[in-house]
């Protein structure tokens, strides 16, 4: 044979394992936002983790948490990576269904996630404190989205309601961003990593970090319903995945050493693959890194805390329990399989 012919025979048979090798692949579709807590989503991407158990994930980009919770719920995306509100439960009271499954991110005591933020020239005038903002304009990116939560418990924890204040809906981060700048707004809430860049960049001082106030399963991993009952094998496929992914994560960045963060092993590479996936500066990414679990549990308790509270406050229509929107039974097969 010559060596024309061989590479060409070479070529086919190159062609032929690589059909081969991704012919049992299955692609998912991941609805998620550019934040550092998405970090097990990029995390199990690049160090092939999901690509293990056969998963090839496609990201949709998102700007809010609720058009990733519709798109989850319509079956428009598999899986759904993003915050919990008041919109997500008042689609299951109202007969759709989707189901929160594992942790991606809660606020906790000693771990930068989201914060009150004060405009400068504010702060330089005395308001510094929760109690402060009385009467003041309060940035959040929508009714009923985990801000609106955060800043109405923050505000019943300092004697207030949020009758107290004027909330204003901007939609999205980057618009709570300008609005604090310009002084369209007094104050927002924000995660990371924008709270330390607008920190470095100088027009907004830090009020109170929300895990400091209270325990507060923010944002989660949802499964749309034809995903959680169809295709169970891929959906523990997949957690088996993103635990790896998060155990990766918790291990690298949330490592403590006599109750201080300490850089654990592969925290540049974490921080790098971070930063790719969101745009974010290198080091301002290591300066707010949010809290997870370490293998995905979910803090389940919470959830009904947080439909107590927007019911309350009337943003659910039809109160449920938190046993129609959480299904814990296949981040336990996922977790038995990798034990």
């Amino acid at each position: 044979m010559d060596k024309r012919n061989y590479s060409i025979v070479c070529g086919i048979l190159a062609l032929f394992i690589n059909v081969l090798c991704f012919a049992d692949e299955t692609k998912l579709n991941v609805g998620v936002l550019k934040l550092t807590s998405s970090a097990p989503i990029f995390i199990g991407m690049e160090k092939g983790f999901f690509k293990a158990e056969g998963l090839i994930l496609e990201l949709q980009w998102f700007d809010a948490a609720q058009p990733i919770a519709v798109a989850t719920a319509s079956n428009k995306v598999e899986v759904g990576a993003t915050g919990i509100t008041a919109g997500l439960f008042n689609m299951v009271a109202g007969g759709q269904k989707l189901l929160i499954v594992a942790d991606k991110g809660r606020e906790s005591k000693g771990y930068s996630s989201s914060a009150v933020m004060v405009n400068t020239e504010l702060w330089n005038n005395g308001v510094k404190k929760i109690h402060d903002l009385k009467g003041k304009k309060i940035g959040i990116t929508q009714i009923g989205s985990t801000f609106h939560y955060m800043i109405g418990r923050l505000l019943e924890a300092n004697g207030l309601t949020l009758k107290d204040v004027e909330l204003v809906p901007l939609s999205k981060i980057s618009a709570l961003m300008a609005g604090l700048q310009s002084r369209q707004v007094d104050a927002v809430i924000l995660n990371e990593p924008n709270i330390t860049m607008v920190l470095k960049d100088g027009y907004g001082k830090l009020v109170i970090q929300v895990g400091d106030v209270m325990d507060y399963q923010t944002s989660a991993i949802f499964f749309s319903p034809d995903f959680a009952k169809n295709r169970r094998d891929n959906a523990v496929k997949f957690l088996k995945g993103y635990i790896n992914a998060t155990r990766y994560y918790h291990d690298a960045v949330l490592t403590k050493k006599d109750g201080k963060s300490v850089p654990g092993k592969n925290y540049d590479e974490v921080i790098a693959i971070i930063a790719k996936y969101t745009g974010t500066p290198f080091e301002d990414i290591k300066n707010g890194l949010p809290n997870m679990d370490r293998d995905g549990r979910l803090l389940e308790a919470d959830i009904q805390t947080q439909i107590d509270w927007y019911a309350a406050n009337q943003m659910i229509e039809k109160k449920i329990s938190s046993k129609e929107v959480t299904d814990s039974t296949l981040w336990e097969a996922a977790i038995k399989q990798l034990k």
